[in-house]
């Protein structure tokens, strides 16, 4: 199940006779319509539903120099619940990959940079990898 996006939250309170939120509008950088949404600058990122952020910011932790995440979009390809990488011999919980050289979201230490991947607190890796699904864009901006 998707999570509430933030317009839908503010269309249920306008409903109600409340006010709209500052934040009823989309809030990613990002352009995809079904996915997730990266900004290395910020160390942020965001499940984006139909168009508008859903889940986010949460804060990330990215590839450091030497080892950069890459820019760009790129498709969902395949999820591994209690993966291992054995590159560099580390769990990659809730891994939800998105590169064919294996750059994945997954849940990890955000107080270090990473060799690449987006690494997410447990809560965050847990809920991208429940709402992220193959086929759906992953978009990475600076």
């Amino acid at each position: 199940m998707k999570t509430l996006s933030t317009a839908a939250i503010a269309a249920l309170a306008l409903g109600f006779g409340f006010a709209a939120p500052a934040s009823a509008a989309t809030g990613t950088p990002c352009s995809i319509r079904d996915g997730a949404c990266v900004r290395l600058s910020t160390n942020q990122a965001w499940l984006v539903y139909r168009g508008e952020a859903s889940y986010g910011p949460v804060p990330v932790a990215h590839g450091r120099p030497g080892y950069e995440t890459p820019t760009g979009t790129f498709p969902v390809l395949r999820k591994v619940r209690n993966d291992w990488s054995r590159p560099y011999n580390a769990p990659m919980p809730h891994a939800v990959y998105f590169t064919t050289d294996g750059i994945a979201f997954h849940e990890g230490g955000l107080t270090e940079q990473s060799h690449g991947c987006v690494r997410l607190s447990n809560e965050a890796a847990a809920t991208f990898y429940a709402n992220l699904f193959p086929g759906e864009q992953v978009q990475v901006v600076r």
